[in-house]
């Protein structure tokens, strides 16, 4: 059998508010998970997921 490796995750929590923002940020937050304030999700760390982060980046936290 193959041995299962660990993937790197990264915790994104919603700070700020999506009202008032572009259409795209808002698409960009619900396809991280996101949509409420005060929401955790944890997703691989990969490069789409950076960039999707780095997108809406002053209405998130990323621990990770």
């Amino acid at each position: 059998m193959a041995k299962k490796e660990a993937t790197a995750t990264v915790k994104v929590t919603q700070t700020g508010s999506p009202i008032r923002r572009s259409k795209d940020q808002l698409a960009t937050l619900k396809g991280l998970g996101l949509g409420k304030m005060h929401k955790t999700v944890e997703l691989g760390d990969t490069p789409e997921v950076r960039g999707m982060i780095r997108k809406v980046q002053h209405m998130v936290n990323v621990e990770g």
